[in-house]
């Protein structure tokens, strides 16, 4: 029985609203102590906290105890404009559904780049940790901040240059040409330049003033046949994400919601985002 006396709802609205309900008061909760102030199972409640956590209605602390997420309290009024945090689960899990494949968000830190990523399962997104970090110039996600970042940072870049693959870029010189063609397409890739046989398509995140300050990456499994497919999805995702980021506090409740990749009329969302992506520039091509 839940603490409130009153028989568990059996309707997944019903436990849904349970889980929240136990939160009202603030302070965060363990599994086991939603468990039994709800008087779900706890294998209902692990799925269903992990479900609601994904889309930020709960948020997961480090050590495993879930709390009232921003999403819960933008739509209250008790918090302002979501920021790169908040939004950024919700911009990977789009990514992740529509694609089928693993969807990453960077920050560039010193010549490395801190990541957050959903792969394609119920989990939801992961959180940030100081493990969780990438060599910038081995990655699309990296080259893409590189390209659009200080550049101090593109300098201290290039005296790390540590080979990875054989395909990692390893001179000074090869760095800087891919980052001004990336400057040009607004579209980095890369070909198992970390890990061999992985590739990857990434595009910058832009806030306030029109200053890159993330970047959105999506796995590529063939880098020829369904490079196209990913980049329009990317695209949308990347600049749903850069309006709200880029959104003064004054505009609040007006916000438009990130969730920007409908389905085709076919019931296939693919399709959907490939007609929303506007093409690339004449000229240039990820795909060559």
């Amino acid at each position: 029985m839940p603490s409130h006396g009153v028989c568990s709802p059996r309707t997944v609205v019903g436990r849904l609203a349970t889980i929240l309900l136990t939160l009202r008061g603030g302070g965060s909760h363990s599994l086991t102590e939603l468990a039994h102030l709800t008087g779900l199972p706890m294998s209902t409640v692990h799925r269903l906290a992990g479900e609601l956590a994904s889309w930020q209605l709960l948020r997961r602390d480090v050590d495993g105890r879930y709390r009232v997420g921003p999403n819960v309290q933008w739509l209250a009024g008790g918090a302002g404009v979501p920021g790169l945090d908040d939004r950024a689960p919700l911009a990977l899990a789009d990514l992740c559904e529509i694609t089928g494949r693993r969807a990453r968000l960077g920050v560039l830190r010193g010549w490395h780049v801190a990541y957050v990523e959903k792969r394609p399962g119920a989990g939801p997104p992961t959180s940030w940790s100081d493990a969780a970090t990438l060599p910038a110039h081995a990655t699309a996600l990296g080259k893409v901040l590189l390209a659009f970042g200080p550049r101090e940072a593109v300098a201290s870049v290039q005296q790390m240059l540590a080979v990875h693959t054989e395909t990692t870029v390893a001179t000074p010189q090869r760095l800087l040409r891919e980052l001004q063609i990336i400057r040009l397409t607004r579209h980095a890739r890369s070909r198992g330049e970390l890990v061999p046989g992985d590739c990857a398509i990434a595009a910058p995140v832009f806030g306030p003033g029109g200053t890159a300050i993330a970047a959105l990456e999506l796995q590529v499994q063939d880098l020829r046949g369904d490079l196209a497919l990913c980049r329009a999805a990317l695209d949308v995702a990347a600049r749903g994400l850069s309006r709200e980021l880029s959104l003064p506090e004054s505009d609040g409740g007006d916000s438009p919601h990130l969730r920007l990749l409908p389905g085709a009329p076919d019931g296939t969302p693919a399709e959907s985002a490939r007609r929303l992506a506007p093409p690339p520039p004449k000229g240039c091509s990820l795909g060559s």
